[in-house]
């Protein structure tokens, strides 16, 4: 069992946070799931992005840029996207930096729950 933090900045070990989702336990609510897709972008999980994308919206390839380091995630707000939900919405600001660059992303993510899953649909990047 590994008690390194986990990459979404929970304060929780990977291994009790996004790590079991990563290995194919559903996520409970929106925001769960919003913050294992970015520790999925920081620990170059392209099967596991994929895998979490509604079939309606999901690219049929997504190449991870090898030189981007996904380093810090802020969860600015949420709407539904509760166990009890069926669509929820999180904003958020991620950090990334290369050798050469750095920046941040700031998306409001739409979620959708279906047959007991969540799944990212699509964002609007601010």
């Amino acid at each position: 069992m590994s008690t390194d933090r986990c990459p979404c900045l929970s304060g929780n070990p990977y291994d009790e946070c996004c790590g079991p989702l990563h290995a194919g336990a559903p996520a409970p609510t929106a925001e769960r799931l919003m913050r294992s897709r970015f520790s999925a972008f920081a620990l170059g999980l392209p099967e596991y992005l994929l895998r979490s994308w509604h079939p309606r919206t999901r690219p049929a390839s997504l190449d991870l840029d090898p030189d981007q380091r996904w380093t810090r995630l802020d969860i600015l707000g949420t709407r539904s996207g509760g166990p009890f939900d069926s669509a929820g919405t999180v904003t958020f600001r991620a950090w990334w930096r290369s050798d050469t660059e750095r920046g941040t992303l700031e998306e409001t993510s739409d979620f959708v729950r279906e047959g007991g899953h969540w799944y990212y649909v699509d964002g609007l990047v601010a």
